[in-house]
């Protein structure tokens, strides 16, 4: 497949975050994780993918999430966060804002429902994300940008709700290849002519033990490579100790454990996208594309109970928009033709062919007495 070549900007930028990978190589002694290549590779300074300049969401960029497609999304998932403030707090952290387009519709819908946040704080590592998320708010709902601030790290303590959509899968994650002679950790090297190549190197620690364990519990037979998302495993498990009251909820596309390591899965889900082109070449114009791994739902949500938290609630995006109204917002607006045009985006996000059943949606919390609505009808949580 032939791929879009870059502006000569750029490649140049390509260029030099490649020169940096290879000098962290080299300090390295040689071997870098996966891991740590694929954090640099997104969030290295000025250069990484999501601390460069470039268009990464919506149809100039190089892929669409659910926000961008109607701010029905955020009419449905409003539902489900005022739930959350009502049992704890009137805030709402959001983890990685992207455009700035859930924030806006989130606050907009929340309005609309008499249930505004007295804080709408977003986490964002992203100066210039910040920025545009930032200028979506103030053409969007300019009234409403005083409740806005931003973060550059989680807070030590949190009442409210929590929001992530694709945040977990944009989180570092190791490569593992299980072995006759035990689990090894991918990393990458440097070929002879200065290409990224991988390279495989005993597993330990906390990653060797992970291993060991999914190999007990699905049946991991050697030769089959995958991957371990420990910084997501440790991000979930910090809520658990921050949060004081009240609802965390992640949309994210991936699959329960024993799905995400099924036989057939031999060669992992790790996939990069630019400019609307999917493929699974990560050392392809680094700080150009976006890299990404599934979700592992079942790690997710263990993290989350071993850190302290209830888990809540486990379902398809389909069915957790449902339950939350998705269809009676779109029956009440105004015109046919606005009907018209997003019946295509909500078909696209609840479609089983589409988003609705790849993407999932986990909530957990702390001090929450009520039920969820999201999850009234086919939760999942016996799947996980």
């Amino acid at each position: 497949m032939a791929l879009p070549l870059p502006s000569p900007d750029a490649q140049a930028a390509s260029d030099a975050l490649s020169n940096q990978l290879r000098a962290a190589i080299r300090e390295a002694g040689g071997w870098l994780s996966f891991a740590r290549f694929m954090e640099l590779a997104l969030y290295a300074p000025r250069l990484g993918y999501y601390a460069g300049g470039a268009h990464k969401f919506g149809a100039a960029g190089d892929f669409v999430t659910a926000p961008e497609l109607t701010p029905l999304f955020a009419q449905a998932v409003a539902v489900q966060v005022a739930q959350g403030m009502a049992g704890s707090a009137p805030q709402v952290l959001e983890a990685g804002g992207g455009s700035g387009r859930l924030a806006a519709d989130l606050l907009l819908a929340l309005e609309a429902r008499g249930a505004l946040p007295d804080t709408y704080a977003i986490l964002e590592v992203s100066g210039e994300l910040a920025a545009r998320q930032r200028d979506t708010i103030a053409a969007a709902a300019p009234h409403l940008l005083p409740r806005v601030h931003w973060l550059d790290r989680l807070p030590e303590r949190w009442r409210g709700v929590v929001l992530g959509n694709e945040v977990l899968d944009a989180m570092p994650v190791q490569l593992v290849r299980w072995s006759d002679t035990g689990p090894q950790e991918r990393g990458v090297a440097l070929a002879e002519d200065g290409r990224f190549a991988f390279a495989d190197r005993p597993a330990a620690g906390a990653l060797a033990a992970g291993a060991a364990r999914l190999a007990g519990d699905y049946g991991i037979a050697p030769g089959y490579l995958s991957e371990i998302n420990l910084a997501a495993e440790a991000w979930m498990g910090e809520w658990g100790r921050r949060l004081e009251a009240g609802l965390v909820l992640l949309f994210d596309y991936g699959f329960p454990g024993r799905e995400y390591y099924h036989p057939d899965r031999r060669a992992g889900t790790l996939m990069c996208h630019y400019r609307h082109h999917a493929h699974p070449d990560p050392f392809f114009l680094p700080g150009l594309q976006d890299i990404t791994a599934h979700v592992d739902f079942t790690a997710m949500a263990e993290a989350a109970f071993t850190g302290g938290l209830d888990v809540l609630g486990y379902t398809g995006q389909a069915a957790f928009l449902y339950n939350c109204g998705l269809l009676d917002a779109l029956a009440a607006l105004p015109d046919e033709n606005a009907r018209l045009r997003a019946t295509g985006a909500v078909h696209k996000l609840t479609s089983p062919a589409e988003m609705g059943e790849l993407f999932k949606v986990l909530a957990c919390g702390k001090g929450l007495a009520e039920p969820l609505v999201g999850f009234a009808r086919h939760d999942r949580l016996a799947a996980l």
